[in-house]
């Protein structure tokens, strides 16, 4: 993936700060895995939403169909890296936004 990449993250309605590694590593992981979903096309911008394991997407505006297997795929990966974040114990809901400029 070409182009500069910028994540904010909010766990829990509270926003997280990002050192420069896992922010890009957020950013990319996030955006190729919803680059994959067939109506996904040329990301600009992307909103995930992640609330007791059903996943929300929005791509340059458009909420996207997520179906059973990509929802699990990307609300396993989503879990798997914010959990591993300093300070972040419980997880009810997880905001991620990317920009690609």
């Amino acid at each position: 993936m070409k182009g500069n990449f910028e994540a904010k993250l909010e766990v829990n309605n509270v926003s997280i700060d990002l050192s420069p590694f896992p922010e890009q590593f957020i950013a990319r992981t996030v955006a190729g895995a919803v680059s994959s979903l067939r109506e996904a096309g040329n990301i600009e911008s992307l909103e995930l939403y992640l609330k007791q394991g059903d996943v929300t997407v929005i791509v340059n505006g458009n909420e996207l169909d997520v179906t059973y297997f990509p929802n699990e795929i990307i609300a396993s990966t989503v879990v798997g890296m914010v959990s591993s974040l300093k300070g972040i114990d419980k997880m009810d809901n997880v905001n991620i936004s990317v920009k690609v400029t």
